[in-house]
């Protein structure tokens, strides 16, 4: 476990840096990787925590031996109540307090290089621009931006996926959005400006307009291709894509 004890970020940016590779790896965890995560988070083992490393990666591990730990620790015995609830209900209560832990890291940093009021109101603020992992797990980040077309954008070989979503089973196309053509067609403004605050609901992060994305037919989240692993190519094949944590459901006691 990394832990932090060999790599402290001393400036503002190199904090924003780093809560953004950990906020990266424990969205992971829990959408994304949210099989594997789940059988990790084995009720029978000791307490567990989730950690998120700078790197984007995620780890369930037991917490630090050392007391005080060089970093804040993350809440103890996630692992507890994974069968006492449902799985939306626990990975949303295992995303509240990951959100806590990360502003306690970040903050920990901030009073540690001695931060002054001006830094750390810059660090909050920058924070504060992304939606927390819980709004990304629970999907409320995509409710608090405004309604996104049902049509999707040209895919590479400029066909319309959606173009016959108004006379078909809404299922049936998988919703893409690619920005540009191989001929070099983009977004009109019209629609970059529609697109500009989507979400990814894997990572959490904003529409670009140079990346290809596709939407889950049962969750209608938006997801980076590269997130979830889907090509312009392979999404030309789906009639209905699910996306990892759709994919992963299944009945919970």
């Amino acid at each position: 476990m990394d832990g932090g004890a060999s790599y402290n970020p001393r400036t503002v940016e190199e904090v924003f840096r780093d809560f953004k590779g950990r906020r990266a790896g424990m969205i992971k965890a829990l959408t994304a990787d949210v099989e594997e995560f789940y059988q990790q988070c084995d009720p029978e083992k000791e307490n567990l925590c989730l950690y998120g490393f700078p790197s984007e990666q995620w780890e369930v591990n037991l917490p630090a031996e050392e007391v005080p730990p060089e970093l804040p620790e993350p809440a103890l015995g996630i692992n507890f109540a994974r069968d006492g609830m449902q799985e939306k209900d626990w990975l949303s209560l295992v995303a509240v307090h990951s959100d806590a832990w990360l502003l306690s890291v970040a903050f920990y940093f901030g009073s540690r290089f001695g931060f002054d009021k001006a830094d750390r109101k810059r660090l909050f603020n920058m924070i504060n621009d992304f939606p927390t992992v819980f709004e990304v797990v629970t999907g409320t980040a995509k409710k608090q931006v405004k309604e996104k077309p049902s049509i999707s954008i040209h895919s590479s070989n400029k066909t319309k996926l959606n173009s016959k979503r108004g006379s078909e089973p809404q299922g049936k196309f998988s919703k893409i959005m690619q920005a540009k053509d191989e001929d070099g067609e983009g977004l009109d403004e019209e629609d970059e400006e529609e697109h500009g605050e989507t979400l990814c609901g894997a990572c959490g992060e904003n529409y670009a307009s140079d990346e290809f994305w596709i939407c889950c037919d049962i969750c209608e989240k938006w997801f980076h291709g590269k997130c979830v692993k889907i090509t312009p190519a392979r999404a030309e094949h789906i009639k209905q894509y699910k996306c990892p944590s759709c994919s992963n459901k299944r009945a919970r006691p």
